[in-house]
């Protein structure tokens, strides 16, 4: 899903903006690039168990990266996967239920040799032994590489569920980390029993301004189990920039270094110590810079969270 974003000055999507400035033969001034992206490093956190360290802005392939052979969506893609890496950016997240995006990423990071570049998560989704081996082996090959730096449950559908072949693929070395997943709210109470229990190094969870009910239970739990927090969904499905379209950003924005709209609703989701990472899908380069963006500078305090979700439910 793609995502229009707004300056703080006027209403221009930054594709318009870079149409304008190319068609005007100044897009080298724009502040786009790599020698912006490389200006100010991007927050990193630590995945609580281990201590690694992860940029808080990652990518996801949901929708955006299932594109077949599309040789020029392809080319895009790509483009969109090397100014995540040389922004700063590392993870990026996708599964077999995304179509061909495995397939695609898997290609695209061979045609970069840039495997090693990125920390790397998948996941699966069924539950019985050998079809979850075999569907984790199929990822494997889809995504061209020997092991996965992430392995996740996908979409968590029963709070008994166990994670005895994913803490088995991890103890052969095929993964490097497993964790759990959902992107619905009415499964918090299951991924908080899964957790308790099973202590898996990540979740991955609906965390938006739109949808702020893990802040009452997930994070606190993340924070208390040491789990590493993924947050998908982090514009609500596109519904954050269909409320402000056409509004200009507030001027008090600017308290914590945000500068479009969408580093204003990442930003709420970083200023929260339990997230570890945000992966919004994106398909323009351009977007994934303003995205990684959003890991630098200041973030919001306490009050400032609160003044951003006043803000947002007088919009909604």
């Amino acid at each position: 899903m793609t995502d229009p974003r707004f300056s703080c000055s006027r209403t221009y999507t930054r594709r318009e903006i870079l149409e304008i400035a190319a068609g005007a033969g100044v897009a080298a001034a724009l502040p786009f690039g790599r020698a912006r992206a490389a200006a100010a490093p991007v927050l990193t956190r630590p995945i609580p168990r281990t201590g690694e360290r992860l940029p808080v802005v990652g990518l996801g392939t949901a929708i955006v990266f299932d594109i077949g052979e599309d040789a020029a969506k392809r080319a895009e893609r790509r483009a969109v996967i090397q100014t995540m890496i040389d922004g700063g950016g590392r993870l990026i997240d996708t599964a077999p239920s995304y179509g061909t995006a495995e397939t695609v990423l898997g290609d695209l990071l061979s045609s970069m040799a840039a495997r090693d570049k990125v920390f790397l998560a998948t996941k699966v989704r069924v539950t019985g032994r050998e079809d979850s081996i075999a569907e984790m082996q199929e990822s494997l090959r889809r995504l061209r590489t020997g092991k996965v730096d992430l392995m996740q449950l996908h979409n968590v559908s029963d709070a008994k569920t166990e994670l005895r072949t994913l803490k088995e693929w991890q103890q052969k070395s095929h993964t490097r980390y497993i964790g759990i997943t959902h992107s619905q709210a009415r499964a918090n109470d299951r991924l908080a029993e899964v957790m308790r229990r099973e202590k898996p190094e990540f979740v991955q969870l609906n965390y938006s301004l739109a949808e702020r009910s893990v802040e009452e239970r997930l994070l606190p739990l993340a924070a208390d189990t040491g789990t590493a927090v993924l947050v998908n969904l982090p514009f609500g499905r596109g519904k954050l920039f269909s409320a402000v379209r056409g509004k200009t950003l507030p001027e008090w924005a600017r308290e914590f270094d945000a500068a479009s709209w969408g580093q204003f609703f990442l930003k709420y989701l970083l200023a929260h110590p339990a997230v570890t990472c945000v992966i919004p899908g994106t398909d323009k380069p351009e977007y994934m810079l303003d995205n990684l963006d959003a890991g630098r500078g200041r973030l919001p305090d306490a009050a400032m969270r609160r003044k951003m979700v006043d803000f947002w439910n007088a919009l909604s």
